[in-house]
């Protein structure tokens, strides 16, 4: 129990530390701007260059665990979406944001560290794989979501910004040009990998510490019905269908099987907040759905990591 305190109180504990900071320190949220572009344009993207980058191509080019990666994702987000349309009363633009916090999990600020220090090197290309699907799903599908709700914005012209977005995102390209190094095994000069190294080496603590900061500055105002059932499915239901769908697509190593459930298992992702913030909606229930996601999931990740520890996840379940 000392290893796994050991490895899950950095992580918590940074998320918790810039909570306490947000709460005491009265600074504008604006001085949140800069940490924020380094994070999402500068140290995040070069984490999962150098994941992708330093991977085989073999392992890369894995059609069965994207499937898996992706349909477990799309089921979680369509189960999601049907509980918020419940409790919403068929708010299409409402119920648009509120199934991120029943889906859309912590897999770009919390994955990728946690996954890495938890299970090794191994972890790394399962983990960029599914962020990337994760990305690509839920950039995709909110924006159309919206879009059907609204009916003034022509389709096509959706179809074109959603697009771009998804092409354009400093993660997703990042991936890309990782996956592009690892195919034709090329490699940066020296001094320019160190510099990579330190910026990926920077990107999980200051994304965990701008996290906790973020969720401070949404003061927990409105806590919505749909809320217990969201994060029920979030916390509980998404990892164990992760394991059934990665279990039944497979099979894969046991190290692929662990960081896929431990992924799913993450709280909702800050993006939940942004996205409600960008279309003006929902924003106060997404600020809630992330900050008692996130204390909830001290006990359930952690429980998970001990499970996985002690080796009573059963990842084979029709192998």
């Amino acid at each position: 129990m000392t290893d796994l305190f050991g490895l899950a109180f950095p992580f918590f504990g940074l998320i918790f530390l810039g909570f306490a900071c947000g709460r005491l320190v009265r600074l504008p949220e604006e001085g949140l701007a800069w940490l924020s572009f380094f994070i999402i344009y500068v140290a995040l993207p070069a984490l999962f260059y150098r994941i992708v980058a330093q991977t085989p191509f073999s392992e890369l080019a894995n059609p069965r665990f994207i499937l898996a990666a992706g349909l477990s994702t799309a089921t979680t987000a369509a189960l999601a979406l049907a509980i918020a349309l419940w409790f919403r009363r068929g708010n299409l633009k409402e119920s648009a944001i509120a199934l991120n916090v029943g889906a859309y999990a912590n897999v770009g600020y919390m994955g990728p560290g946690l996954s890495l220090a938890a299970l090794g090197a191994e972890a790394a290309t399962p983990a960029a794989l599914i962020f990337a699907c994760d990305s690509l799903l839920f950039f995709t599908l909110v924006p159309l979501l919206i879009a059907v709700h609204g009916r003034g914005e022509r389709l096509s012209k959706t179809l074109v910004t959603v697009v771009k977005r998804v092409v354009t995102h400093p993660f997703n390209i990042a991936t890309f040009l990782g996956v592009i190094a690892a195919a034709f095994d090329l490699h940066a000069p020296g001094a320019v990998e160190r510099m990579l190294d330190f910026l990926k080496n920077a990107a999980a603590p200051c994304a965990l510490f701008t996290l906790g900061v973020t969720v401070a500055l949404r003061p927990l105002k409105r806590v919505p019905a749909e809320l217990p059932a969201l994060l029920g499915l979030k916390l509980l239901v998404h990892p164990a269908l992760a394991l059934t769908v990665f279990s039944a697509l497979g099979p894969f190593s046991d190290r692929w099987m662990e960081t896929a459930v431990l992924m799913a298992s993450l709280p909702p992702a800050l993006n939940c907040f942004v996205l409600a913030r960008q279309y003006r909606t929902y924003m106060e229930e997404a600020s809630a759905g992330v900050l008692v996601g996130t204390v909830l999931s001290v006990a359930t990740v952690t429980g998970l990591l001990y499970l996985i520890q002690q080796h009573l996840v059963p990842l084979h379940l029709f192998h």
